[in-house]
């Protein structure tokens, strides 16, 4: 049905189309061309343009078209019908139905007009927007809920009732995500009409679907006429509703318009983007922790934990790693670091640089050695790119932590009385930087103490100085107790670390156990100064005769760490110079055999000709050890050692 057709008959059309006859006939009329041509001037000609930066004059009237088109005969019914949105008009504190659209009856279904929402439109109970839509007619302010989800076939077969004979909607095949709108409408209520007024009059002023409020069903055209006045101008609904042939006043009333806009592309392109955000994430941290250590090695003296978490929740990690190397002879080497900035290239540094420290800590050298090889190394690596480190080890024998650090924060010591000290000692600058000597310090370490080391995403946050979360640290260190790794989990805890945050973290803790009881009896340590000349090397195999034994080791173990002690005892006195010390320690997994003496020459071990007289003493001993080294020791001269592993049961 035109609904355009049957606009005159509504109340005040006649009067709207006579008003607009009015303006049109005293619109003047567009002067003729110049010279009485048919042929209008060209578009754009001027006799004066106008001046650089003047803004164009205004156009006249006779450039104007003579009618505009308006809205005025435009059916809003149709208007609403087309458009490719769920469209319900409701009325009322209990939103009975005036209105819905061919997309929403599509969609839910048909329903009957004057209905409660609450009972004929239970998606929308579904969709909880019911409580919304109260809120829009109390306030009358509108309402927005985004993204809110359709499940397939779901709402459009919910119950309900449903004008008499109308099936359900199709629903959805798929399901849909659509965000709806709740905007505050009025609309003009019935009046009372008087005897003379024609049904068609009276209908104009129903309901927005044709059905006054009264459940009356009215004609199609009244309610277009009530629909264009409510949405396209509700301001005018109170002044339209005046009786012109009695004076009297009636009440708008008032409504919520619910539009619902599908976003389901939008939102599946977002899941997708989301998907492939976490896929490319966790890719990311995959790459990052496999080049991480898989497991930690466990020194004999110490209890080691570690633990890293990836930051932030986007595709790019971070450079921070960590590592613990046992060096021989009971020492470990515990390193951390940092490298600047995030990505996929600062992981691949980092990967470098944790390889470099492994090769190099294989040389045994001291930690400012080794640190300056890394720096000249993270240079070569990427010369824009820099990174922090700590390099410390811990010898069992000094109990003391040794170390050197390039640019990184100061270690954490609690004593055994739970007091906590920094190492404070002088640092380098980062390594990529070049041109600097590092140095290396010391801190005590004993029986009963903790050490942890970290990188600046545990201390560092935006609004406050990195120091105060140091100081932060130590506070909660002082009290943190257990076992290492549950004191990385209580600091990472206690420091307030989520998953939003948005920095890498690695923390390294470190205990060095007191031992007591039988544990204790696992651990012992012997020495004798080797003084004098080659009568030295009999009082020492005779040393480690009587130690070997009184430490109940089975009798092949002991004629091998006799023969080995005596043979390096051999070798410091041929090549070595004094002082001169053998040492034997055990554990609950070695044997460890160590003699020092002051020449800094290492030795090497080297195929011996058969003719030779000298040179199989380090042989023999790599032939019948688990593993042999030397090192330079700090104070000059050099150590050298070997291990047994010892029989398990």
């Amino acid at each position: 049905m035109n609904f355009t057709r049957w606009s005159a008959r509504l109340p005040r059309t006649q009067r709207r189309i006579a008003a607009r006859a009015d303006r049109g006939a005293r619109r003047p009329k567009p002067a003729a061309a110049a010279g009485g041509g048919s042929v209008p001037a060209a578009r754009g000609e001027s006799a004066e343009p106008p001046g650089r930066g003047e803004p164009p004059a205004a156009p006249s009237d006779a450039a104007l078209p003579a009618a505009v088109p308006t809205l005025d005969g435009l059916s809003a019914h149709d208007l609403l019908g087309q458009v490719p949105a769920l469209v319900a008009v409701v009325y009322g504190p209990e939103h009975r139905i005036a209105y819905l659209n061919d997309t929403y009856v599509g969609l839910f279904g048909s329903r009957t007009p004057g209905a409660p929402a609450g009972q004929a439109l239970p998606e929308l109970r579904e969709l909880g927007l019911l409580p919304l839509m109260d809120q829009v007619l109390r306030s009358g302010k509108p309402r927005t809920v985004k993204s809110r989800r359709v499940p397939a076939g779901g709402p459009a077969t919910a119950p309900g009732p449903r004008e008499e004979g109308a099936a359900p909607g199709p629903g959805r095949i798929r399901h849909g995500y659509y965000t709806f709108t709740c905007s505050p409408i009025e609309m003009a209520a019935p009046k009372a009409a008087a005897p003379a007024q024609r049904a068609d009059e009276r209908a104009g002023e129903g309901a927005v679907d044709g059905t006054p409020v009264d459940g009356t069903p009215v004609d199609g055209s009244a309610r277009d006429g009530a629909i264009r006045k409510a949405v396209a101008a509700p301001e005018t609904v109170a002044s339209e509703t005046a009786d012109t042939d009695t004076g009297s006043l009636t009440e708008p009333v008032r409504g919520v318009l619910v539009f619902g806009a599908d976003v389901t592309d939008q939102v599946e392109s977002a899941e997708r983007l989301r998907a492939s955000e976490r896929f490319q994430r966790e890719a990311a941290v995959t790459l990052q922790r496999s080049l991480l250590p898989q497991g930690l090695e466990q020194p004999d003296d110490l209890r080691v934990a570690a633990t890293y978490q990836p930051g932030g929740t986007d595709a790019a990690v971070g450079g921070d790693w960590y590592d613990v190397i046992t060096l021989g002879a009971g020492r470990t080497a515990l390193v951390i670091g940092d490298v600047m900035g995030r990505g996929v290239r600062a992981a691949a540094v980092m990967g470098q640089l944790r390889t470099a420290v492994r090769a190099y800590a294989r040389l045994d050298l001291p930690p400012h050695e080794v640190l300056q090889l890394l720096d000249g190394l993270a240079a070569e690596i990427d010369p824009h790119q820099i990174a922090t480190c700590v390099y410390a080890v811990h010898d069992p024998n000094e109990n003391r932590l040794v170390y050197a650090s390039a640019g990184h924060l100061p270690i954490l010591v609690r004593d055994p009385d739970g007091t906590v000290r920094r190492a404070a000692e002088p640092t380098g600058p980062p390594l990529g930087t070049g041109g600097w000597l590092h140095t290396t310090g010391s801190v005590p370490l004993g029986p009963g103490a903790s050490a942890v080391l970290y990188t600046d995403g545990l201390v560092e946050r935006r609004d406050k100085d990195i120091y105060d979360g140091v100081a932060a640290l130590e506070r909660v260190f002082a009290g943190a107790t257990g076992s290492p790794q549950v004191m990385c989990d209580r600091l990472i805890r206690a420091l307030g670390i989520t998953a939003e945050h948005d920095d890498d973290v690695a923390v390294l803790v470190l205990q060095h156990p007191a031992r007591t009881g039988h544990d204790a009896e696992l651990f012992h340590n012997a020495a004798l100064e080797l003084l004098g000349g080659v009568e030295a090397a009999p009082r020492a195999r005779a040393f480690a005769s009587g130690v070997l034994a009184s430490w109940r080791f089975p009798m092949e173990l002991r004629d091998l760490g006799v023969l080995a002690a005596s043979e390096l005892v051999a070798n410091s006195l041929q090549h070595g110079t004094p002082p001169m010390r053998l040492r034997l320690r055990r554990t609950d997994r070695r044997l460890i055999i160590e003699v020092t003496d002051g020449d800094e020459h290492l030795p090497r071990r080297r195929r011996a000709e058969p003719v030779d007289e000298a040179g199989r003493g380090i042989s023999i001993v790599a032939t019948i050890a688990s593993s042999w080294g030397s090192r330079r020791t700090p104070g000059g001269g050099k150590a050298v050692w070997c291990e047994f592993a010892l029989p398990t049961g």
